[in-house]
């Protein structure tokens, strides 16, 4: 013969306890719609910000070290020896800017699967 449990909370024996199923008077189960629906996204300004900035500098630097190594500009006589470091510090900024830059056009203009919440916020 197993122990009867005992209800924790009231002390009863778990024999002594009846079990009723609640009365439902709707069909959902007594849910609402509003539970299930999200509130809409907080906009991270300053992450946008941040990424329209790294935009701009890698847009820069991009055009800089394409006119170094075109040799329009040429400061010394290194075009090559500093076009490159310029051309490949342009191009890793650009990668994070653009990206961001992109969710964040996507997002505000509504496109399924892009949402402000794939932007990292900076408020943290």
């Amino acid at each position: 013969m197993m122990p009867s449990r005992t209800n924790l909370a009231t002390g009863i024996p778990s024999s002594k306890v009846k079990n009723s199923r609640l009365s439902s008077t709707s069909p959902d189960d007594g849910y609402i719609d509003l539970q299930f629906k999200r509130s809409p996204p907080k906009v991270p300004y300053k992450a946008i910000a941040l990424a329209t900035v790294l935009f701009l500098i890698d847009t820069f630097l991009i055009i800089i070290g394409s006119l170094l190594l075109a040799g329009y500009i040429s400061k010394g006589g290194g075009g090559a020896d500093q076009a490159v470091p310029v051309l490949i510090i342009g191009i890793l900024v650009f990668l994070p800017g653009f990206y961001h830059l992109r969710i964040a056009y996507d997002a505000s203009k509504g496109y399924r699967g892009y949402s402000y919440n794939d932007i990292p916020d900076l408020d943290d």
